[in-house]
């Protein structure tokens, strides 16, 4: 197939290696892409907040399937100009995508589709805020309604520093204050056609800047899948995809059917595993990032084959798809400064030498073409790189990342030393 994938990030990176991995002889197309995806499809010019442009790219070069990483085109209905146009796209509407752009929104539809979550409440005054951290107390969790790239949620004991993020969001709109909830996290991804769902391999991934879960939040410092843990529990991975599937994800793509906004493309589930069963933190509407970087290294059912079903409705036809038994991990390399003011411009070495470790491929997040021919990238982002390592078990898997990442280069930079620690003995 001609597919043309929307990004410049780590995420639309991965997508594009799964793509090329099948073997198909696919021709991939990405705008914008970065220095890395550049090796691996061909970059083209396009302004991806502009549904027109895309949707003429995609008539002239007979393209035969869109796909749409981050959330932003989402949120501003590329998918749905695309549609009206007949091409198939693998992303949900302007409308769908609300489950992501607004967190008041997703809220009503939890509800309405009686999916267990905490309690919320919305706050359109520093005073409403108050009276909600009276009513929900300690800790607090403040979140911004619409899209704020990863750093719009806060989680802290401190009340002065929650109310700093409140005034900070509020400007904009309305906040939300949630119900602080206890317990281990999983992601897991869904594959929707608007009505029927498949999901993919539970992951974890690691939001604070340092070890030991310190510092601030941030878009991501790295993952892991499987999630072992998970049969102990549950047991077995199975079961627990299963009750998430019947609990969580089919309820709200119904809801949002019989609401006239299927949603097709991928529905993001961050779970929380409370004393109280399975309960859902939040919803993305599209793969997340960096657990898309461990979760499709491991998936052995052609990724086109399964996008290019969801955006067709013939999802129902296919298979649950199948994962290997391998395991995953990513390490994130992050730029000085990352996440409150990230140094960019910095170049970067040693990259070949890292992706020679068996079972390592670098994806990359953040970077640009050298000065010169035969120089050095340059990181141009907080996140640059993902150094992601496939074995056969997780001390396997964390020594080869750990080995490749001590290989790259990049002045000031820092990465967590604890991703998968707790699973790898």
């Amino acid at each position: 197939m001609k597919i043309l994938v929307l990004g410049s990030g780590a995420r639309e990176h991965a997508i594009i290696l799964a793509l090329k991995s099948e073997g198909a002889g696919h021709e991939l197309f990405v705008s914008p892409g970065n220095a890395g995806i550049a090796a691996d499809a061909n970059l083209v010019t396009l302004d991806q907040l502009d549904g027109g442009a895309v949707a003429s790219f995609a008539n002239e070069h007979s393209i035969d399937l869109v796909v749409i990483g981050p959330e932003a085109p989402l949120v501003a209905g590329v998918a749905d100009t695309l549609r009206e146009r007949g091409i198939p796209v693998f992303g949900p509407s302007k409308a769908a995508a609300q489950l992501e752009g607004s967190k008041a929104f997703a809220k009503r539809i939890m509800d309405a589709a009686g999916v267990p979550t905490g309690r919320a409440v919305r706050a359109a005054s520093i005073t409403d805020v108050e009276q909600a951290f009276d009513d929900l107390g300690a800790p607090y969790v403040v979140k911004a309604d619409g899209l704020a790239a990863g750093k719009g949620v806060i989680v802290t004991s401190d009340r002065a520093e929650a109310l700093a993020h409140a005034e900070h969001y509020l400007p904009a709109g309305p906040v939300l204050i949630e119900e602080f909830l206890a317990g281990p996290e999983v992601s897991l991804f869904f594959l929707s056609d608007g009505d029927t769902v498949r999901a993919l391999s539970p992951a974890q991934d690691f939001k604070r800047a340092f070890d030991g879960d310190a510092g601030p939040n941030t878009g991501g410092m790295g993952a892991y899948s499987p999630l072992p843990w998970l049969d102990e529990q549950f047991g077995s991975e199975a079961s627990f995809v299963d009750l998430v599937t019947e609990q969580v994800a089919l309820p709200v793509i119904r809801q949002l059917d019989a609401e006239g906004t299927p949603f097709i493309g991928l529905l993001y589930a961050g779970l929380i595993l409370t004393t109280a069963g399975v309960k859902v933190i939040e919803f993305n509407a599209r793969f997340g990032d960096p657990e898309t970087q461990v979760v499709l290294p491991r998936l052995r059912t052609p990724l086109s084959q399964l996008l290019l079903a969801a955006a067709s409705g013939t999802l129902e036809d296919q298979p649950a798809p199948v994962f290997s038994d391998d395991v995953a991990i990513t390490v994130v390399l992050a730029s000085e400064g990352y996440p409150e003011a990230p140094q960019t411009g910095r170049q970067i070495s040693g990259l070949a030498s890292a992706g020679a470790v068996e079972g390592v491929r670098i994806i990359h997040a953040a970077t640009a073409g050298p000065d010169a021919p035969g120089g050095d990238l340059v990181a141009t982002g907080g996140r640059v790189l993902n150094v992601v390592a496939v074995g056969s078990d997780f001390t396997d898997a964390r020594a080869r990342a750990y080995d490749a990442i001590g290989r790259i280069g990049l002045d000031g930079s820092h990465y967590r030393r604890d991703i998968a620690a707790s699973v790898s003995e």
